[in-house]
Parts: structure tokens; C-alpha cells; sequence
């Protein structure tokens, strides 16, 4: 009798701890989850998390963590959230994400960043979100300070996707596209205004000023890139026109 109330007593406790063990993190208040979400990369990590139940989803998309821009946007008294990317990137601060959703196509022209910021495309696949530059502009993004773009499709019909002129910039994941017209002679995919130094340590872990595209599709345009800086390109596809063969560039330094 006694060997069975042990066994019970013992089943019992197990229960409790692995009942426990499952709801831990649960029980956790507000701000220590959106403290854990912090560490985790924005794609596709944290955005995973955004999708666990609706706490989840309220924490892991908090303004704190990141900017959201949604072009249906209708409350525009919702906190982190903005109509535009150029309202996004007037109110954020150095540091911050800026998540873009998908679906549809935001426009961006001539947008000027001059504070360190990481812009993410919110879909699944980089041509989920495209940010196009209209006809006239110079480019749709122009970037004086470290930025890193990540999973977005950027469209220009004239004039160039990104203009990089000082600073940092990664571009990971991104589809680049110069819209086929009688003066495809005038767009590039990517203009670098930038000096840097000669040679870079391989990979993108250099530092300094320079341009570093990786996973990275590239159509149409002049060129694919002109630069008088630092250039690094790792698995870039570049497709001069849409009935061209495919090219694949990994090199370290020009």
C-alpha cells in the first residue's frame, strides 16, 4: 500500500512539473517576453513569433522592437505603425527596424536615410513587398549612414533602385529591378558614390564605407552596379534582359 501511494504521489508531482515546464514561459509578464523577443533576429525569428497567438503577436510587433509601415493603415493613431516609408524613416531612431508588410506596392522616391537602419520586407519571399520608385526621381532609397535592406523587391523605372553615398550598406535577399523602357542607358540597379579603400577583408565583415550584396537578384538596367567605393557581391543573379542568360558573381573585392 504504502510502494502505491509513493507511485501516486510521484505521478502527481511529475504531472504538476511537466504542466508547469509547458506554461513557463507564459507566465511570464509583458515586459520580460518582449525583453526576450529582443534578441532574436527580426527575419524570420521574431516574425515567427508574431504568429504563436495574439500576446505574442502584440509583443513581438511592439514599437519598441520594431516600426511597422502598412499602407492600409486606418487607425493612424496606432503606435509604430505608419501609412508610408518615409514617415517610418522620419520617426525612427538609429538602431531600428522597420518592418515592412506585404502585399500591394509602396512607394518610395527619393527617400534620404541619414541614421543606421534596417528595412525588412514582411513576406515570405522578397517579391511579397516592393517598394517602387516612380518615373523622374533619382532613386527610390539614398543612403548616407549604415543601413541594411533585407528580403524586398525595388523597383525603378529612371535613375537607380539605391543610392549609396557614405556608410555601411548590406543588401541581403532583395530582388533589384530596372523597368525595361527605351532608356534602360540611364538605370542602374545600384549607384555607390562612395570612396572606400582599395581591398576589403572577404565576406561582408569589412568595415568602413562600401556596398555588400548577398543572395541578391539584379535585372535589367545599364549595370548592374556603379561604384567608385567598395564593392562585395556573394551568389548575386544578374540578368541584363529578360531573354539573357543568367550570370552568377561571388567575388570578394573590386
Amino acid at each position: 500500500m504504502e510502494m502505491e501511494e509513493e507511485k501516486r504521489k510521484w505521478k502527481r508531482c511529475s504531472e504538476q512539473n511537466s504542466s508547469a515546464a509547458l506554461t513557463h514561459i507564459n507566465n511570464l509578464d509583458d515586459g520580460c517576453l518582449m525583453h526576450i523577443f529582443s534578441f532574436l533576429s527580426p527575419i524570420p525569428d521574431r516574425y515567427n513569433t508574431a504568429l504563436v497567438c495574439q500576446r505574442w503577436c502584440f509583443l513581438a510587433c511592439h514599437p519598441r522592437l520594431w516600426l511597422r509601415v502598412d499602407r492600409y493603415l486606418k487607425d493612424l493613431s496606432e503606435p509604430g505603425v505608419f501609412p508610408c516609408i518615409e514617415a517610418a524613416v522620419s520617426a525612427a531612431r538609429p538602431g531600428d527596424t522597420i518592418l515592412i508588410a506585404a502585399g500591394g506596392t509602396h512607394i518610395a522616391s527619393n527617400i534620404l536615410i541619414k541614421k543606421p537602419l534596417c528595412l525588412i520586407g514582411g513576406g515570405e519571399l522578397p517579391d511579397d513587398t516592393t517598394l517602387s520608385c516612380s518615373r523622374g526621381s533619382d532613386s527610390a532609397l539614398e543612403f548616407v549612414s549604415t543601413c541594411k535592406l533585407a528580403n524586398l523587391t525595388v523597383k525603378a523605372e529612371l535613375g537607380c533602385c539605391l543610392l549609396h553615398r557614405s556608410g555601411k550598406l548590406i543588401i541581403d535577399g532583395c530582388i533589384l529591378q530596372c523597368e525595361s523602357n527605351p532608356l534602360d542607358y540611364l538605370s542602374y540597379a545600384i549607384v555607390c558614390a562612395a570612396n572606400g579603400p582599395e581591398v576589403i577583408p572577404p565576406l561582408v565583415k569589412a568595415c568602413g564605407d562600401g556596398v555588400f550584396v548577398s543572395r541578391t537578384r539584379i535585372e535589367g538596367g545599364a549595370k548592374a552596379i556603379s561604384t567608385s567605393g567598395t564593392l562585395a557581391l556573394q551568389r548575386v543573379r544578374v540578368i541584363y534582359a529578360r531573354t539573357s542568360v543568367f550570370f552568377w558573381f561571388d567575388v570578394e573585392h573590386r
